[in-house]
């Protein structure tokens, strides 16, 4: 069987895989992102791809040539979230969204970081300070991917959800700050010469050219959009953007020492972000965007699945360490964002469930587990307890959010349409006419 074939082949597998799944999922009340997960984990390199029949299954270096697809699908999940940056819904809830956002972040941090240190002296051979440190930085990201989906699958709406998208939006940049100044704590420990200028810029150029160039290709954007009329024409005009937003996201230079790069969520976030506020129909452009991208969506949380690595299980030093993390992590998300909407003044259902919402992990951890690797053997602690917690978070964490947008009732089961029903209505009411 050609490569190509088998690509195709699996690729058909695991979107067939990932809806069958989100059937069984809806019966039991899960969201459709864990069924998408749960089904990467059965097709991927541990269970079926493991066989190595050509196109049953997904393989470890399959997997390394599906990077494409979730690059893109990240790209549109940032890009819906600038959605989220409008003038007039910030005027609302811009300022309780950047308190919360910062404030979630360090608190999240401290916790982790002190449960992590106070287990570094009862097992200072597995889990050194400076792997501490790091983690506790890792800790701030969340997934925004996840939460994107289940807002979108259950139709969410209220309160609650009008901060936790700009929150979510927020905390990678926080994150990748607070990672900056704890990653630079802890290369010092462990290297007797470092570049400390280094260290701390590189992160903070990331954010801030990242903005930069989507808030450009936003401005070009909405300049090219204007030379075309048709739906059709507009919304590829829409996706040509985010992909070459997405492509030049992926440039690295040196300069004086110094790596610049950039980040794609936050790069195509700006440019969701610029385009809605200049736009006047960018709301009916980007919802006609998310509906074109469902099937890239449902690649990108499959073979998210197939990517996590089950052998972290193998190690109890790992599986203990993961256990503290995650613990630690979920009481400062949950206390980090009460406290913090609590002295903003916000509704009673954002102090309680907004921490909750909070817990998904997945991409930007997974990306700073890779940068802490430089730290040699505290890397290599940081990368496998970040695998692991991201392993369950995936799992647990979307559940965790449709419980608590349902508690605080911005899911409500009218939300919930039947696609098939609503076009037999539509049929049967163009016949009695």
């Amino acid at each position: 069987m050609s490569s190509t074939a088998s690509v195709l082949i699996s690729l058909s597998i695991a979107l067939i895989s990932g809806l069958l799944l989100s059937r069984l999922a809806k019966k039991v009340q899960l969201p459709a992102v864990t069924a998408y997960l749960v089904a990467g984990v059965l097709i991927g390199p541990y269970l079926l791809g493991a066989l190595n029949i050509p196109g049953f299954g997904i393989t470890h270096a399959q997997i390394e040539g599906f990077g494409i697809i979730s690059d893109v699908a990240l790209g549109f999940i940032a890009f819906s979230m600038g959605n989220e940056f409008r003038l007039e819904a910030l005027k609302k809830i811009g300022k309780q969204a950047t308190v919360i956002g910062i404030l979630q972040a360090v608190v999240t941090t401290l916790i982790v970081d002190v449960a992590l240190i106070a287990l570094h002296f009862a097992m200072p051979d597995k889990l050194s300070l400076a792997a501490a440190i790091v983690l506790g930085a890792v800790a701030t990201a969340t997934a925004p991917a996840a939460t994107l989906m289940v807002v979108r699958q259950y139709k969410a709406k209220g309160p609650l959800t009008e901060i936790l998208l700009p929150v979510v939006a927020l905390d990678d940049a926080v994150g990748l700050v607070v990672f900056a100044v704890s990653f630079g704590i802890a290369r010092s420990m462990s290297q007797a010469s470092v570049n400390v200028l280094s260290i701390i810029l590189e992160p903070l150029l990331e954010v801030v050219l990242s903005l930069a160039l989507g808030f450009i290709m936003g401005l070009l954007f909405t300049l090219c959009e204007r030379f075309f009329f048709s739906r059709s024409k507009r919304m590829a005009v829409s996706v040509t953007f985010v992909m070459l937003t997405v492509g030049l996201s992926c440039l690295k230079f040196n300069v004086g020492g110094i790596h610049i790069g950039f980040s794609s969520l936050l790069a195509c976030m700006m440019l969701g972000t610029v385009f809605c506020n200049i736009c006047d129909f960018s709301e009916e452009l980007m919802e006609r965007a998310d509906r074109w991208t469902a099937p890239i969506l449902i690649l990108f949380f499959v073979i998210s699945g197939a990517e996590l690595e089950l052998t972290v299980f193998a190690d109890v030093a790992v599986v203990i360490i993961g256990l503290a993390y995650i613990a630690a992590r979920s009481i400062g998300k949950y206390s980090g964002a009460g406290i913090s909407a609590r002295w903003m003044k916000c509704d009673s259902n954002i102090v309680k469930y907004l921490g909750i919402t909070l817990l998904p992990q997945a991409g930007v951890a997974l990306g700073m587990a890779i940068k802490a690797v430089e730290l040699g053997p505290d890397g290599a602690i940081v990368r496998n307890i970040t695998l692991f917690a991201v392993l369950i978070y995936e799992i647990v964490g979307p559940f965790l959010t449709k419980v608590a947008l349902t508690k605080a009732g911005d899911i409500k089961a009218e939300g919930k349409t039947n696609a098939r029903e609503e076009a037999k209505k539509v049929l049967a009411e163009s016949k009695a006419k």
